[in-house]
């Protein structure tokens, strides 16, 4: 079990798991990779190489922790990196793609949309904070890329390329340094005008055509997080995400009855556990699992059965990397009640891009 630590970003682990035969299985981490580096070497590679056939749900059974299942801690994203790992390599031995694997695609091509943040996103600790958004101070060169500073300072350019690109839709958070100096617990008026001029922007420049996704990133109060999205009403969000914590579920249920806008929720919920009285509740409108935070795509599939059973469609987050990506993508392609209706195309922009 070989772990690699990129440069580009401290925050991400990938796993290399090597069999006798000479395949590679790609797995993934991230948050705390050090943490998690440990934890992998320490603990799950004595259960998985003295496995006899380690297959995914044999593996997902076998590591699941005494301590630290409840949440996305270092033993779960360890587990995760080790199950994707894994079911890359089942994938290699049936000689099928992922999509198939889990049932066979119900589609044949996926909407994107721009989280709009940049290559040094949340690279330096665990913290969601603005000091650890990882924007660069170096040349124009440098920062063509950054887009979260593009949609804090010129967020109708960023809308226009992106939309002119064929982007369907956008993500933005431009409250969450409101948040930061308040402790979440309410908003001023400067501040709540501040985080809608970048909404009102965005829809001046390219209409209700683009989906636009808001996201609070759970750092508000109940009655903060009513105040907000009173506010972007007007601006038909797509969704609102995380406006609280996903453990707040009682007071989630409250801020859904009061407010007219879909609520997006489930990035840091672990497993259908965690899950489950989010969706026993009828707070949220869309289920965001995380494959890698929630345990891996065995766990992430189970996740998505039990949110079809609510009438929930999933909408896979991924803040990680090209190998937790590409296990969404299979993931979305593979889910009937996955997240990714195609609405009408603008005329004035190209085709929905597809995988």
């Amino acid at each position: 079990m070989e772990t690699i630590r990129p440069r580009i970003q401290p925050n991400l682990m990938f796993l290399r798991l090597h069999t006798d035969d000479g395949r590679i299985g790609l797995g993934e981490a991230f948050f705390g990779a050090r943490a998690v580096e440990a934890y992998i070497h320490e603990s799950a590679a004595e259960v998985v190489l003295q496995a006899e056939d380690p297959t995914p749900e044999a593996m997902a059974q076998a590591l699941t922790p005494y301590l630290g299942f409840q949440g996305a801690g270092a033993e779960v994203r360890g587990n995760a990196a080790v199950d994707l790992a894994l079911w890359d390599l089942l994938g290699q031995y049936a000689g099928l793609p992922l999509a198939a694997l889990l049932g066979g695609p119900v589609r044949t091509s996926v909407p994107i949309y721009n989280t709009c943040a940049g290559p040094g996103y949340i690279g330096s600790s665990t913290r969601q904070r603005s000091d650890n958004w990882g924007i660069p101070d170096g040349s124009a060169d440098q920062r063509q890329y950054e887009d979260l500073e593009a949609f804090m300072t010129r967020p109708a350019a960023l809308a226009r390329e992106l939309f002119d690109e064929g982007i369907g839709g956008l993500k933005v958070w431009p409250f969450d340094q409101a948040a930061e100096a308040t402790g979440g617990l309410t908003i001023g008026h400067d501040d709540l005008q501040r985080g809608l001029a970048v909404i009102d922007a965005i829809r001046s420049e390219v209409g209700m055509d683009m989906k636009l996704m808001v996201e609070l990133h759970g750092l508000w109060s109940r009655r903060a997080a009513t105040t907000i999205m009173e506010a972007l009403t007007p601006y038909r969000p797509y969704w609102v995400e995380d406006p609280m914590r996903s453990d707040a579920v009682d007071a989630l249920q409250v801020l859904a009855s009061s407010v007219d806008v879909p609520i997006a929720c489930g990035e840091t919920a672990v497993g259908r556990r965690g899950f489950a009285t989010l969706l026993q509740s009828g707070a949220i409108d869309v289920a965001t699992l995380d494959v890698q935070w929630t345990g891996g795509l065995t766990e992430a599939r189970k996740v998505a059965s039990l949110a079809d059973t609510y009438g929930i469609p999933i909408a896979p987050h991924d803040c990680t990397g090209p190998a937790s990506l590409a296990a969404c993508t299979h993931l979305t392609l593979a889910s009937p009640t996955a997240s990714s209706r195609k609405q009408s195309e603008p005329s004035s922009a190209p085709g929905t891009p597809t995988w």
